[in-house]
């Protein structure tokens, strides 16, 4: 066994307390903690994403239990692909909260940070339906701690909001391992794609309530409609930095819908049919026009920008509903282009309202350094909503390409192409707004102040010029951005051999409880 596959784990794991009981009074020692330790996860990333490009499944085994008994981490060219993705947007984000001095407002930010990064990469290494559970209530856990880092009244709500609501997805999550449970016998994912493969007809009806069960939790984490609600409040209220870093957390509901829904209960499967994937793809639709119509009635930029993730996910899963590997390919590289298009907005925004002291759309006296923020902006919109000539104008037309079979384009290029033009629209009116229509008038509605994302009102500090470390974070997002695009040749080949790796079943199924280990042809 390879154990750098556990480090993306125990990494964080072992620094999350050491930072909490150590260093939390200590803001330079925290901080250089917390950045050796992400760029040793990055690093390792890296690695582990090297190791699984030659298309070989690693496995392995906690206290070398054989699989299905024991718990299994699984690396293939998905996991790792989404590890790397983590790590390259924890990075970002860290920068962020150090340079504008998000992580001194509070005691446990790198603790918190720390635990975070452990969940997310957990959900993606883990071979085991359970431990997926598992790693679910540990990014439940830090991320409200990291909602609430601050304090204020309204962000305490939208926090409290955010925790009753995947309780709820919790509850439900453990309803389903039990009756998948009780119909497979196992919640291995090697096992279950075998057992769910076999089962008998009698069966067939608990495997199928078991698969919708997942579908409506992994949709809680993917902000599906109608369980999107939550998301809203979140995002728009957290600080800046941890809904970057929550950019990647619908991104897990996502990686669970394609790894156990694709692999266990997929359209070929006798048990479920097409019953996943055409439920998703309704949803999906949904999700793209309410994410679409909540940009253009946004009257706030964190508002804003949480319907446009909204939107997003729409487009996304759009492509993951038809389950092939075409589609799949397309899917996995919007994913990517989505994660970084609204992590760099989010810290964009950030800089954006604390120079203007909210988060109001209207018009206000023009802020410093307002052409560069403008020209930020203008960038990561035309990412946001698709438009040429970065990597979003790629992702939308592979996925319009992959949905034009006959009972799917009419629907699938209606609401992508006219949810576009309708976040186009709501982005251009929100840029006009803050800044070309910023004009030396006093602000038209005082109440619109900075408690409303409950921070504090702007200070002389705020009022100075972003400095380059500050504004480094968002254009390095943006400048990945150009990196998908330009290399968006060689990203399509590695993603396609991803693709055929997660539809090659047997492969996985081997390596996980047989122990073979073989390089993909």
């Amino acid at each position: 066994m390879n154990h750098w596959i556990i480090a993306p784990v125990i990494l964080p794991a072992l620094l999350a307390p050491l930072i909490a009981f150590v260093m939390r009074h200590d803001i330079v020692l925290a901080r250089a903690a917390s950045s050796v330790g992400t760029l040793a996860l990055l690093a390792i990333s890296v690695g582990l994403a090297i190791m699984a490009a030659n298309g070989s499944v690693h496995v392995y085994y906690l206290g070398n239990w054989p699989a299905p008994f024991g718990i299994v981490l699984v690396l293939d060219r998905l996991s790792a692909l989404m590890v790397l993705l983590t790590a390259l947007l924890a990075a970002i984000v860290l920068f962020h909260a150090i340079a504008t001095g998000w992580d001194n407002r509070g005691n446990h930010f790198h603790a918190l940070f720390q635990f975070q990064l452990m969940g997310i990469c957990g959900a993606f290494l883990t071979g085991d339906a359970f431990n997926l559970f598992v790693f679910f209530e540990v990014l439940l856990i830090a991320s409200y701690g990291l909602m609430v880092h601050a304090g204020g009244k309204v962000r305490l709500q939208a926090g409290l909001q955010y925790v009753v609501m995947n309780l709820v997805g919790s509850t439900l999550f453990l309803f389903a391992l039990g009756t998948l449970y009780a119909s497979t016998g196992t919640l291995n994912i090697a096992d279950l794609i075998v057992k769910v493969q076999e089962s008998s007809p009698g069966d067939d009806g608990l495997i199928r309530v078991a698969a919708m069960l997942l579908l409506i939790v992994f949709g809680v984490k993917a902000a599906l409609v109608p369980l999107h609600f939550w998301l809203p409040a979140t995002y728009a209220n957290a600080p800046a930095p941890v809904a970057a870093l929550f950019a990647i957390m619908t991104k897990v509901g996502a990686y669970a819908i394609i790894r156990i829904h694709g692999m266990a209960f997929g359209p070929e499967n006798p048990a479920t049919g097409s019953l996943i994937s055409d439920w998703l793809f309704v949803l999906a639709l949904v999700t793209t026009a309410v994410g679409a119509i909540g940009v253009l009635g946004a009257r706030r930029l964190g508002s804003l920008l949480s319907y446009a993730v909204i939107g997003s996910m729409g487009t996304l899963l759009l492509a993951v509903s038809v389950f092939d590997p075409y589609a799949m390919t397309t899917a996995l590289y919007y994913l990517v282009h989505s994660t970084f298009a609204a992590a760099a907005l989010f810290l964009l925004a950030d800089l954006i309202i604390a120079r203007r002291g909210n988060d109001w759309l209207g018009v206000q006296p023009a802020t410093v350094q307002n052409g560069l923020f403008a020209a930020l902006f203008f960038a990561g919109a035309i990412a946001m909503a698709g438009m040429p000539p970065l990597s979003g104008f790629l992702g939308k037309l592979m996925i319009l390409d992959a949905l034009r079979s006959p009972e799917l384009i009419g629907w699938a290029w209606t609401a992508i192409l006219l949810g576009s033009l309708l976040t186009i629209l709501g982005f251009a009116q929100a840029g006009s707004g803050l800044f070309w229509k910023s004009t030396a008038s006093p602000v038209s509605d005082p109440g619109k102040t900075a408690a409303a994302s409950g921070d504090q009102a702007k200070t002389d500090t705020d009022s100075l010029p972003a400095t380059a470390l500050a504004i480094a974070p968002s254009m390095m997002a943006l400048c990945l951005l150009v990196v998908l695009t330009v290399m968006a040749g060689p990203v399509t080949t590695y993603l396609e051999a991803t693709s055929a790796q997660l539809h090659d079943r047997s492969s996985y199924v081997d390596a996980v409880l047989n122990g073979n280990t073989r390089e993909a042809k």
